[in-house]
């Protein structure tokens, strides 16, 4: 069964860091894909966060997290982190991985969740001041 599997999430005081990992399981849902991390809070729609196309390592970070979070991956372990650094209270989410087509980390700006078709289960992130 194909799927994402996300882990890294926890609770952490503000200024702290977390990383966050997003793995699949296998290679036809991570080679030359678009691999999306989403975050959600309850009565909010879903917000996208980064993108990294898989292909080359091209990426890009929503206005919100630029300079505070960054994103990569490890092909060999078809494995895409999350590193968040300088966490404030509002970064307290629902993290999701999700994964498409290339095409969808061309998209400028802000990326409609319904675009991905894969999606992991989430991973609990709780940010205390």
């Amino acid at each position: 069964q194909v799927q994402l599997v996300e882990s890294g999430g926890g609770s952490v005081q503000a200024g702290g860091s977390l990383s966050l990992s997003c793995t699949a399981s296998s290679e036809s849902a991570y080679s030359g894909k678009c691999i999306a991390w989403f975050r959600q809070t309850p009565g909010k729609k879903r917000e996208g966060v980064a993108r990294i196309y898989t292909g080359a390592g091209y990426s890009l970070l929503a206005a919100s997290v630029k300079g505070r979070f960054t994103v990569s991956q490890d092909p060999a372990k078809k494995t895409v982190y999350l590193q968040m650094n300088s966490l404030k209270r509002e970064d307290t989410a629902m993290y999701y991985c999700a994964a498409d087509d290339r095409a969808a980390c061309w998209v400028p700006g802000d990326i409609s969740p319904s675009v991905f078709t894969l999606w992991g289960q989430g991973t609990q992130v709780t940010v205390s001041s």
